[in-house]
């Protein structure tokens, strides 16, 4: 009696199935929106030049730092995913800022357009039905786990993290 090969399912849900496309939109209100937590617009407001590179007792960092560390990653990781030729920064001092504070505002407002349009970079990544969600992402240092899926998930997990670090440093800076 001949068996039946079991079909992959995630090779059909990683391109057009509408199982693929309603994980898409998932992934990308993951990303982009501000369902669980406040969102990185609301994250980053109201900090004042003066504050952005104040370190506070028991803080590791300072708001430029993250906002850096954050445009940093964002761009890393969305190259890793479309640019088969892209290296990363050295781990970890390329991931962060080496001053406390930005030069100027016109730094601070450049790192937050750069943070936005890698933004929506990864979500129009993530949202492209020719984009197996589920394949190995084609750079030579990816690994089976490096699946859009899960570069995508990572980083919204890494953004999570930090963005409340801003928020909680955004918080004690006001209460200064």
């Amino acid at each position: 009696m001949a068996r039946k090969k079991k079909r992959v399912a995630h090779s059909r849900a990683g391109k057009g199935s509408a199982n693929a496309a309603a994980l898409r939109k998932h992934l990308v209100s993951l990303l982009t929106s501000t369902d669980a937590h406040l969102g990185f617009d609301d994250a980053i407001a109201g900090i004042p030049p003066e504050q952005r590179g104040v370190r506070l007792p028991g803080a590791a960092h300072t708001a430029w730092q993250l906002l850096e560390h954050l445009r940093i990653c964002l761009w890393d990781f969305v190259e890793f995913c479309r640019n088969p030729k892209h290296v990363s920064p050295t781990f970890p001092d390329g991931y962060w800022p080496t001053t406390d504070a930005p030069p100027d505002d016109a730094a601070w407002q450049k790192s937050i357009a750069a943070f936005r349009a890698d933004m929506r970079a990864m979500a129009k990544l993530v949202a492209d039905p020719r984009r197996d969600l589920f394949a190995r992402v084609n750079h030579p240092e990816a690994a089976a786990k490096h699946t859009l899926l899960r570069e995508a998930l990572v980083l919204a997990d890494h953004n999570a993290y930090h963005l409340g670090q801003l928020v909680l440093l955004r918080r004690l800076l006001s209460a200064m």
